[in-house]
């Protein structure tokens, strides 16, 4: 009932927090879902999604939707059509609710942020976002399902934490970005070119990730950071085995200036590693250690870096 009576006074901005146990999803008026003056719109718990035909937002800008339930597939889809102006939007989904395919189509959009939790039930992801500047996928979800993003020129960030099986669509739909931080497990082929691309943050938490490395320097001819650490709540690994490229790929030759290699234990692969970027990264500033190796094992493995040749003459060697 207050719901009712707040979106009649020309509310601008709305959060609905509703929990109940046992689960009894709380389904909002209709007349929330044609409020003129809504400008932002949270809602966050057991709730159920039933958008009405006759829903629009003209003003709606930011939406945030956490751990709701969908009356079925087309309430999102719905809802996002009937909001011309949204800029930025969050979809956390429920583990214990499913929805076939998860469809984002908003030409306005320019924040997306969206959160599939382990085993979730999906068959498909579909992204059509031509305004798009930021963009986040957090997908846990280790059951096969597609992934297709498509037109976002406009992209200069991406966060990207995905168990895909495969990445093709992800990475051929976010070229255009100037920072990216990934965590994959799963490759992609040649033919994609970061040519924009100055920050890169690889998560360290897959055995594998030094392919993924390569791969990425081999394509991001301007690439000018380097931060080799694990995502927030991922576990560090040790890296299976460090393949140096067959060629020193251009962004080490030309514009690499920093790197940074944390949770670093001195193990042979992850020596190699440190030592290949060393001696190939011509205009390299500063490289940071952080090691997680304590007492005298630590003084010898630092100090065996600190004596490798180094291709630039002005790099410095940071301990942390």
């Amino acid at each position: 009932m207050w719901v009712v009576i707040a979106v009649s006074h020309c509310l601008r901005e709305l959060e609905v927090i509703y929990s109940s146990y046992p689960e009894k999803p709380n389904i909002l008026p209709s007349n929330l879902y044609t409020c003129k003056s809504l400008v932002i719109l949270e809602l966050c718990g057991e709730i159920r999604l039933d958008v009405p035909r006759m829903a629009f937002l003209p003003s709606l800008k930011t939406l945030q939707l956490h751990s709701v339930r969908y009356l079925n597939e087309d309430s999102l889809h719905r809802l996002l059509s009937n909001c011309p102006v949204l800029e930025d939007l969050l979809v956390d989904l429920l583990l214990s609710d499913s929805m076939e395919k998860l469809t984002v189509v908003v030409p306005s959009l320019q924040i997306l942020s969206l959160f599939i939790p382990h085993s979730y039930e999906i068959d498909g992801i579909v992204i059509e976002t031509p305004s798009l500047k930021y963009f986040k996928l957090i997908d846990h979800n280790s059951k096969s399902h597609y992934c297709l993003v498509k037109n976002m020129p406009n992209l200069i960030e991406a966060d990207i934490d995905v168990e895909l099986h495969s990445i093709k669509s992800l990475i051929g739909s976010i070229t255009s970005v100037k920072r990216l931080s990934i965590c994959s497990q799963a490759m992609y082929d040649g033919g994609f070119v970061f040519n924009q691309l100055k920050h890169l943050k690889l998560c360290r938490c897959k055995g594998h990730s030094s392919d993924l490395l390569v791969r990425l320097l081999k394509d991001s001819s301007n690439l000018q950071a380097l931060d080799l650490s694990e995502m927030d709540y991922h576990e560090n690994h040790d890296i299976l085995y460090w393949h140096q490229p067959s060629t020193v790929p251009e962004c080490m030759l030309l514009s690499l200036q920093t790197l940074n290699l944390s949770a670093y234990r001195g193990t042979p692969e992850e020596r190699d590693l440190a030592v290949y970027f060393l001696k190939n990264a011509v205009h390299l500033k500063t490289t940071t250690i952080k090691s997680c190796v304590f007492d005298d094992e630590r003084f010898d493995m630092l100090k065996e870096l600190a004596l490798s040749s180094r291709a630039s003459t002005t790099c410095q060697l940071v301990f942390d």
